[in-house]
């Protein structure tokens, strides 16, 4: 291990020449090569639109799910085998548009998992409509007219739901992206990485060279990014959300916000069930000798008793 060839796949990778999801699945390939971890210690979760392929073309433990649900699907891996790496990819109109809620409910949880947004302001795959980042009054080529809602700004929304890991990358600088995806997943919580990436094909405006004039890294200008202590947390997270704003000549990149302070959800539930880390839910034995602890009888026990509830429902 440790080479980016050991997590490529040798499926064809048919995304437009170009496209920002190059960069991000090098990265990728890259940083989980660099970690250490093993394939079987790895899932990437994956909605629907252009990143959803990504799972296809990393070598580990890949599941492609339904549209805006790939955090609960990532969510239920992670709470059966909480020993194991999970990854989400979603395009910011699968997380932020139909899976916003969910989006929402992993940083109140601080489950630990890491959540890459393939953010490039439109719907990719379903022609270039504008997706919940793309600001208002902006008009991409694929747009009749200006687009009309205000834009969901995804670090904001990740820091005041709770994410205790918040970090924005740009999807053409691969080496600085690969150091921010090992950040992440190293770090013990809820992670978001906002990755700003062209759409070569939709998005004539934000574009390579457009993003290359204008971004600049934190750490260059001495940020600091991590609550060292809890009674740090509410100067750290305002000066986070309110840097999370800035966006125009000059455009942040760069971990933001980074609290190693907070239980994670693992952590609650490991306290009420002290044999959860050691015997999680996929591991735990589902029979006895060879013959199952719920039987035949007990599931039709179970399905009739809900039978009866229905009916008399109705």
């Amino acid at each position: 291990m440790g080479l980016r060839l050991d997590y490529k796949t040798d499926l064809w990778v048919d995304w437009c020449p170009g496209c920002g999801n190059f960069g991000i699945l090098t990265a990728m390939q890259k940083a989980l090569a660099e970690l250490g971890l093993k394939p079987w210690e790895v899932v990437i979760v994956s909605g629907i639109g252009c990143s959803g392929k990504t799972p296809h073309f990393i070598y580990a433990n890949g599941v492609h799910t339904l549209h805006g649900r790939a955090i609960p699907f990532a969510t239920g891996v992670k709470l059966a085998r909480p020993d194991l790496t999970v990854i989400v990819d979603g395009g910011d109109g699968d997380l932020l548009g139909i899976g916003a809620g969910h989006f929402v409910a992993l940083g109140r949880r601080n489950l630990d998992i890491t959540v890459i947004i393939h953010d490039n302001q439109v719907y990719g795959l379903t022609k270039g409509q504008a997706s919940p980042t793309l600001p208002a009054g902006v008009k991409t080529k694929a747009l009749p007219k200006p687009n009309l809602q205000d834009a969901v700004n995804p670090l904001a929304l990740a820091l005041s739901s709770g994410y205790t890991f918040v970090a924005r990358a740009f999807a053409m600088d691969v080496e600085h992206l690969k150091e921010i995806i090992k950040a992440a997943v190293k770090h013990r919580g809820s992670a978001l990485i906002d990755v700003l990436q062209p759409c070569v094909t939709y998005n004539d405006l934000y574009t390579t060279p457009w993003y290359r004039k204008r971004v600049y890294k934190l750490e260059d200008e001495g940020w600091d990014p991590v609550v060292r202590d809890p009674s740090e947390r509410p100067v750290k997270l305002a000066r986070a959300i309110e840097k999370a704003q800035e966006w125009g000549d000059r455009i942040p990149v760069g971990i933001f916000y980074q609290d190693p302070t907070r239980d994670t959800l693992e952590d609650r539930i490991a306290s009420r069930i002290p044999s959860y880390r050691s015997l999680p839910p996929a591991l735990q034995r589902i029979d006895s000798n060879g013959t199952p602890i719920v039987g035949e009888r007990e599931l039709k026990a179970i399905f009739r008793d809900r039978l009866i509830r229905v009916k008399k429902h109705h």
